[in-house]
């Protein structure tokens, strides 16, 4: 993680216990991404070799997914979701029944981690910040990266805004790779093959995902 002296270029008093660690204890609702993909899938009478066609990815993975063993990229999610006509935000943080939606920083909630596909490397952790809205378009995300090396390049669509909060994070789209400080932003369509970490340790982003 980035040093504690890097303070984010933003209002602090809004976001201080925002830029802690947030991957223990768990929630509710950390695990249920798989129950998510499990229960459309289903009620769309679709099986996994049928999943498997529509998005391309192995049957063994999307069965390791079901059974929470792999816990999914956003970018993997994404894609599911649109192979299931469903959206982004019910598959992620569930449906939300409100027009609006404030979340204390005491009320917020991890909603999932993402894991690599053999299920054992975690590579972030996020909090979705306003599960609540109805019928909405974008996802607003805390989120704890962790390193990630050897990543492979995520590409599927809509649209994604990234703010640095703490510690320096590698990012790759397309040939191009750079890093990011604390007060650093970044806006790019998903379409472009893309990969972001932490450079050493861990790192905290606030990222907006847009689902076309």
């Amino acid at each position: 993680m980035g040093s504690k002296e890097q303070k984010p270029h933003i209002n602090v008093d809004y976001f201080e216990d925002l830029t802690g660690q947030i991957d223990a204890p768990a929630s509710e609702g950390m695990e249920e991404i798989g129950n998510r993909v499990q229960r459309i899938r289903e009620s769309k009478g679709l099986s996994l070799t049928d999943l498997s066609k529509l998005t391309g990815f192995d049957e063994d993975l999307l069965d390791r997914i079901e059974k929470k063993e792999v816990h999914p990229q956003l970018g993997t999610a994404i894609k599911l979701s649109k192979a299931l006509d469903s959206a982004f935000g019910r598959l992620v943080s569930g449906v939300g029944d409100k027009l609006y939606s404030i979340t204390r920083r005491e009320a917020q909630r991890i909603v999932s981690r993402s894991t690599g596909k053999a299920g054992t490397q975690k590579l972030y952790t996020y909090k979705s910040l306003a599960p609540e809205v109805r019928g909405r378009h974008m996802e607003a995300l805390l989120v704890t990266l962790e390193e990630n090396p050897r990543g492979e390049l995520s590409v599927h669509d809509g649209e994604e805004f990234i703010y640095v909060l703490e510690g320096t994070v590698t990012m790759q789209i397309g040939e191009d790779k750079f890093e990011l400080e604390p007060g650093d932003s970044l806006y790019y369509l998903s379409t472009t093959p893309h990969l972001i970490a932490a450079k050493q340790g861990q790192a905290q982003i606030l990222a907006v995902l847009y689902d076309q």
